[in-house]
Formats: C-alpha cells, structure tokens, sequence
C-alpha cells in the first residue's frame, strides 16, 4: 500500500516538474527563433556595401519609370535566398566579395547615367548581384539558428530597403529635381570604386 502511495507522489511530482519547465522550454524556444529573425533583418543594415547595393537597386528601378519595374527589386530578395542556400550548402561560390563591391560600383553607374533597361535584362542583372549578397549572408549566418526564420529576417529587411529607395528616388524626382537620384548615384559610384580597391 505504501509502496503504491510513494510511485503516485512520485508519479505526481513528475508531471508537476514537467508542466512548470514546459513553460520555460517553450519560452526559450521563442526567444532562440526571435533572435534568428532578429540577426536575420538587422544583418543587412551592418555593412554598408549590403545597405548601398540594396538601396540602389530601389532607387535604380524607380528611374525605370514603369510599374514592370518593380520585378527588378522583387527578385533581388529571392536570389539572395538561393545564394544563401548555396552557402548554408557548403557549394563554394569564388569571387563573392568582389561581387558584392562590384554590384555597388555597377548600380551607382547605372543610376548615375539613368540606364533604362528591359525588365528582363535588370532582373538578369540584379540577380547575379542577388547570389553574391545571399552567399556572404549565409556565410554569416550563426550557426546554431535556424536558417528559415534568419533568411525571411534578411529578406523582410531587403524589401525594406529596395522600398526606401524606391519611394526616396520617386519623392525626389517628382518634388525636387529628376536629376537628385543621379547624384545618389554618383556618391554610390564612388563607394563601390572604395569597395573594389579594398578587396583587391
């Protein structure tokens, strides 16, 4: 009789410490997936060649100055999931550094000289630039953080920035001069050619 008292105190105990460290377990599992989206959506804005080339690319479409435009920066973000995935894959991909400088210096001249393209050539473009950028994030991805919740950290934070400069270069163009975004690019231009000396 005592003997089955002792396994139901037991037994009781047991489910008691498990329903109060669920709580907890489940508490850090939301703070581990919260902090992979959060390194996800703040890498983009700690180097500055991620933050121009994304910007540009925004401001570069804007001056396309048709809605068909607005694939160039859609599918930025997508290819720099597949570059990630190339990463996370272990698939070596040469040259990335010069890449992600090389796209700042070729954005900053395309905006410079307001280079319309076919939509399809800007995507082509665009999408080289994507999987340069989308490497080098997975590179940097913490290893111990899920990879979906850090890549839709950096897309989300992506979108933003072709947004920033989308809608900065068309307030520009139609309040102040059409001529203020060529300027931007003039100083992006500039950054790239920094960019490109620096890892040469």
């Amino acid at each position: 009789m005592k003997l089955n008292k002792l396994r139901c105190l037991c037994t009781v105990a047991a489910l008691g410490s498990a329903m109060i460290s669920l709580p907890a377990l489940a508490h850090d599992s939301v703070l581990h997936s919260m902090n992979a989206l959060q390194d996800g959506f703040f890498h983009p804005f700690t180097g500055l060649d991620h933050l121009l080339a994304m910007l540009a690319i925004g401001i570069w479409a804007a001056q396309q100055k048709h809605a068909r435009a607005l694939l160039i920066p859609a599918s930025f973000p997508l290819m720099m999931v597949f570059g990630g995935a190339l990463a996370l894959a272990g698939i070596v991909l040469p040259g990335v550094e010069h890449g992600i400088a090389a796209s700042v210096l070729i954005l900053g001249l395309l905006i410079s000289f307001a280079v319309k393209l076919p939509v399809s050539v800007g995507v082509a473009v665009v999408s080289v630039f994507a999987m340069a950028h989308g490497y080098a994030h997975g590179q940097e991805m913490p290893a111990n953080e899920s990879a979906v919740l850090y890549g839709a950290g950096f897309v989300l934070a992506t979108a933003l920035i072709h947004a920033a400069g989308w809608f900065a270069s068309n307030a520009a163009q139609k309040m102040l001069t059409s001529t203020l975004p060529r300027y931007a690019g003039v100083m992006i231009t500039l950054a790239g050619a920094f960019f490109l000396s620096a890892v040469a």
